[in-house]
């Protein structure tokens, strides 16, 4: 934890000192200052870095840009099916380090089109949707940073297995690889809960009453606020993120409740072919996060050549209740891997 400190204060020291330049330049100096801000989107018309990109499915999906930098990181969401606003945060952080990054919402959440067919609803054809939107994004190996949190983070190592050609490095946050792990861990959460608890929650789930506004208060006093964000009060991009979740899309891909995973992502498992992965890779987990962290770390042993970044004080929104940490972790790894500093194995 003392190199985690040591990071914390060379960061901050470089953001009073104006030196944003040397967080991520070496032999490619980052733009600074106003030249930062000035980026164009396709089109005469311009419309704060909004970009609808069409997909092959005839849909189109949202995406906003900020920043001009030779580094780039297209965040993925978590749900399925939630949104990009809960991401906000990296607004107050990713600026400052020089790094040009992009907002998505993915096919059928708040701000894309979301519609009514279930054959979409697939891993496979959210790789090929990530795909596409970095080719009309021009992102590519020389500066494509994929940072995915939660079923983010699933989707994010589903396209390094396919398209890891196109990658600089890889950011897995808070999402263990086997689906079936995750079950089990949850498991052990919920063996935490009161008795009392475990059989209010038993009484609505019997009857598949999940929706039942006493059975997601339960959820959200006693689980949520442990596990899933730890702030005493939730930031309003993380309230906005929950309020617009398509929930028919996380219903059949992840099942009716965090208590009952039973969606077409049950049995999934990239485990085994971690080792698959050679891009640098960072994963991070969290002491209090849904998913086990010392599995978290086990995979930045398994992919060729990984880092592992723990949040002593977060959940599964380490980016919010362990900011500090957090930002920091992930903006030293895109630096390192930037300037050739990586190690490798």
């Amino acid at each position: 934890m003392k190199s985690i400190h040591r990071v914390v204060v060379l960061v901050m020291a470089l953001f009073i000192s104006g030196g944003i330049q040397m967080m991520l330049a070496q032999g490619a100096p980052l733009p600074a200052g106003c030249e930062y801000l000035q980026f164009r989107t396709p089109g005469d018309v311009q419309a704060g870095g909004v970009q609808m990109i069409p997909l092959k499915e005839g849909y189109r999906v949202w995406t906003k840009r900020f920043g001009n930098s030779p580094v780039k990181v297209l965040l993925l969401h978590g749900g399925p099916a939630a949104t990009h606003e809960y991401m906000e945060c990296f607004e107050s952080f990713f600026p400052q380090a020089g790094i040009e990054f992009y907002h998505y919402d993915q096919l059928g959440s708040y701000y894309s089109d979301q519609p009514n067919n279930d054959s979409l609803w697939t891993i496979e054809r959210f790789v090929e949707e990530v795909e596409q939107v970095r080719k009309a994004l021009g992102l590519n190996k020389e500066n494509f940073f994929l940072l995915g949190n939660s079923w983010g983070g699933l989707l994010a190592m589903e396209y390094a297995l396919k398209y890891q050609q196109h990658l600089k490095g890889l950011i897995i946050c808070n999402m263990t690889a086997d689906f079936g792990k995750y079950e089990a861990y949850n498991k052990k959460l919920r063996a935490q809960l009161p008795q009392w608890l475990l059989d209010t929650l038993s009484y609505y789930e019997k009857r598949g009453d999940y929706q039942n506004p006493r059975y997601q208060q339960l959820v959200f006093e006693h689980y949520y606020r442990k596990h899933i964000c730890r702030l005493p009060e939730w930031p309003e991009p993380v309230v906005r993120s929950f309020k617009h979740i398509n929930q028919y899309v996380y219903e059949y891909m992840q099942g009716p409740s965090e208590f009952v995973p039973g969606g077409i992502l049950k049995g999934w498992s990239v485990w085994d072919r971690l080792n698959e992965i050679y891009v640098p890779t960072l994963t991070v987990g969290a002491r209090y996060d849904t998913m086990n962290p010392e599995e978290m770390e086990a995979m930045a042993n398994l992919v060729q050549h990984g880092r592992y970044l723990y949040c002593p004080n977060g959940s599964h929104l380490a980016m919010w209740d362990d900011q500090e940490v957090f930002m920091t972790g992930v903006i030293q790894f895109i630096r390192d891997v930037y300037e050739g500093k990586f190690p490798q194995k």
